[in-house]
């Protein structure tokens, strides 16, 4: 999925909520979701694309957020709860965010599970059978990494 069909999915998702932000305020917070999860477009990965997107909201609400701090009406004293309620949304978004990190510590690391733990080598050493010439440094021997992606 590329930045620009990913920002089409997000105004979707925005609905009529879409209209308050401009194509420069789409193109930061898609910069913030890339540099805060390391991850980058185009990419193919369902979870690095949801996290992308997932991220890019949150950042979207928290420009809106600091906007609606600035705007409120003296008599109405309506900025605690708009501003409250982004507040929320991006406190929420936020702690899923840190969660997801947790349990998936290989996806944002961009590693293998079996990447993440300790490793066995073998020796390598190899002799011949019939004769005990040593093989070890041959071209042909590989050294044996446990466990490997497909095991």
């Amino acid at each position: 999925m590329t930045e620009e069909e990913i920002l089409l999915v997000i105004e979707r998702k925005l609905k009529s909520l879409s209209n308050s932000f401009d194509d420069d305020d789409y193109a930061d917070a898609v910069d913030d979701a890339e540099r805060e999860t390391g991850f980058s477009f185009p990419t193919d990965s369902t979870f690095q694309i949801k996290w992308l997107m997932e991220r890019t909201i949150r950042h979207l609400f928290a420009s809106i957020g600091f906007e609606a701090a600035s705007k409120f009406k003296v008599k109405a004293f309506n900025l605690n709860q708009r501003y409250e309620q982004y507040a929320d949304v991006i406190k929420r978004l936020d702690r899923e965010f840190a969660q997801a990190q947790r349990d998936n510590t290989w996806e944002f690391a961009q590693v293998s599970q079996t990447q993440l733990f300790g490793h066995k080598i073998d020796a390598g050493f190899s002799y011949e059978e019939d004769t005990g010439v040593e093989t070890t440094y041959d071209e042909d021997q590989l050294l044996l990494v446990t466990p490997s992606d497909d095991d």
